[in-house]
């Protein structure tokens, strides 16, 4: 009766397209980074410089940098939603990202003068950059979240980290259109933990939301 019963019901079961999962976490991620976009504009505004600051090498890094995070996050999520997901290489090349930020970072402060080095370093917005990111990134962390309960992550804590690392580069990535610090090593502190303060936000709510 069992065996019919089980038979019975998978002869109801549709196949879904392999790429469903990696299109609907896409499409939520998409459409909460717009949101968020749009409340950077209206809390923020653009920096009122970026029609200069577009051909400088600090707004592309900084671009690079937190895109390149929320893309690793990305992939982390994608792995960790389901029950035997695993993954080391998308937090191997984060830290391998951060370190080339850094290298960078004491390259650009090696060719600054004396008065200039601490401006690159704390910048005039250190004590609000990552609570502003943290801001930006809520929707883009609620929309994973929502996501991934439909999912079956094995290690719900660890995947939640993951969206949130996700959600934080993304929040950050649309903070740099408003942020003018121009120091790799602000980024590499600042931007960096405003990223991480999400992920750990994400793991909290992963481990009491993301239970199955």
């Amino acid at each position: 009766m069992t065996d019919e019963l089980i038979t019975r019901l998978a002869a109801d079961l549709k196949p879904l397209p392999r790429s469903a999962m990696q299109r609907l976490l896409l499409s939520a991620v998409a459409l909460s980074g717009i949101i968020a976009a749009i409340a950077m504009i209206m809390w923020l505004g653009m920096r009122p410089d970026m029609d200069t600051a577009t051909g400088t090498m600090m707004f592309w890094s900084k671009f690079a940098y937190t895109l390149s995070i929320a893309a690793l996050g990305f992939c982390a999520t994608l792995v960790l939603a389901r029950p035997d997901g695993r993954t080391r290489w998308p937090w191997l090349a984060a830290l391998a990202l951060l370190g080339l930020l850094v290298i960078g970072a004491v390259f650009q402060l090696t060719r600054a003068g004396p008065g200039e080095m601490m401006p690159l370093i704390v910048g005039g917005t250190s004590l609000v950059c990552p609570w502003r990111i943290v801001v930006l990134s809520l929707p883009i962390l609620f929309a994973a979240i929502l996501v991934l309960r439909r999912l079956a992550p094995a290690n719900p804590t660890l995947a939640g980290f993951a969206a949130g690392i996700m959600a934080g580069g993304t929040g950050a990535w649309v903070y740099s259109f408003a942020c003018a610090e121009n120091g790799m090593m602000f980024v590499a502190l600042f931007y960096t933990l405003g990223i991480v303060l999400v992920g750990g936000l994400g793991a909290l709510l992963g481990r009491f939301l993301l239970r199955w």
